[in-house]
């Protein structure tokens, strides 16, 4: 069954992108926009088109202040996936090579039972729309409605053991199906990581879907993670591998440029990119610039994760 859940912190409904909007490319590249680390959602197009879920979305009343929707086509069409190419438009448009079935995703280490999810595994957990903010770190930002699940819920099926201090990520690396690999953008194949209190928080998800259908490859399908108070790049996309560890795992961007891409990689305003401020964004679609939040606005519910850490030294 799809519920619709939001908490106090969530985006309002206001703030959802129009799906309209959402999937107009053009106005969106004469926007303007940074272009350099991996963070953003993908495109509906093609061969890589979505498909409804079978189950009927539950939705609030239309808000009459609704603020215009980032359109689904924007969150579509401007995105990054270096995988499919490193321009805004590459991933829509070379991501129908991405085979997404039949897919599994391996779920090992420190668990007491490791298991193989299979993607008919993960559509079978209680699935919820989140509507949350997306902050990428080249400034720009969105709001899209996910559909998935807690993925505190999948951890909990391996039983976790004592050791497990981080939940390691990884992305399919297939250059059969990526043409992207062939480019050494990064260190292939694309991993990420969490801590373990921060993989456990409610607000951590494995989407599936997004605008009540079904992930399109080049937002990262058939499953991929979605941390909204930090940089998009953190939402590693395409998973097949999740890692339960005692130690920090390598995340693909630090190691690329650790001066520029932390560990942790939470949304503060107060702390730059070496190249440019994060004071601001541009939500698609829009032309003007809006202040970043503070953990991109979930302050209320994750601010106690960091506490007592200097979060200028830990960025």
């Amino acid at each position: 069954m799809l519920i619709k859940v939001r908490s106090a912190s969530q985006a309002n409904e206001s703030e959802v992108t129009p799906r309209g909007l959402f999937l107009s490319r053009r106005s969106i590249i004469a926007g303007g926009a940074a272009a350099l680390a991996l963070g953003g959602t993908g495109a509906l197009s093609g061969p890589a088109l979505a498909a409804p879920f079978q189950a009927p979305l539950t939705v609030s009343p239309k808000d009459p202040k609704m603020d215009a929707q980032t359109p689904m086509k924007s969150a579509t069409s401007y995105n990054n996936f270096y995988e499919f190419g490193t321009d805004k438009t590459d991933p829509s448009e070379n991501a129908g090579t991405l085979r997404t079935r039949p897919w599994e995703i391996a779920v090992d280490g420190d668990v007491g039972k490791p298991t193989t999810f299979g993607i008919e595994d993960l559509l079978a957990f209680p699935l919820e729309e989140r509507v949350y903010r997306l902050r990428c770190v080249e400034g720009w930002s969105m709001v899209i409605p996910w559909v998935g699940f807690p993925l505190a819920e999948l951890l909990k099926r391996v039983d976790p053991t004592g050791n497990a201090k981080y939940v390691a990520f990884q992305t399919l690396s297939d250059r059969s199906q990526m043409p992207g690999l062939k480019y050494p953008v990064l260190q292939w194949p694309y991993v990420e990581g969490l801590r373990m209190d921060e993989a456990m928080h409610p607000l951590t998800i494995l989407a599936v879907g997004m605008y009540g259908e079904t992930l399109p490859n080049q937002n990262g399908a058939p499953v991929r993670l979605v941390v909204p108070w930090k940089y998009g790049f953190k939402s590693i996309k395409s998973i097949v591998r999740i890692t339960l560890t005692q130690d920090q795992p390598p995340t693909s961007w630090n190691r690329s440029q650790p001066r520029e891409y932390g560990f942790y990689s939470n949304v503060n305003p107060e702390v730059d990119h070496p190249r440019w401020s994060q004071a601001t964004e541009r939500r698609v679609g829009e032309f003007s610039r809006r202040k970043t939040l503070p953990f991109n606005g979930y302050g209320e519910e994750v601010a106690s994760l960091y506490a007592g850490m200097d979060l200028r030294k830990n960025y």
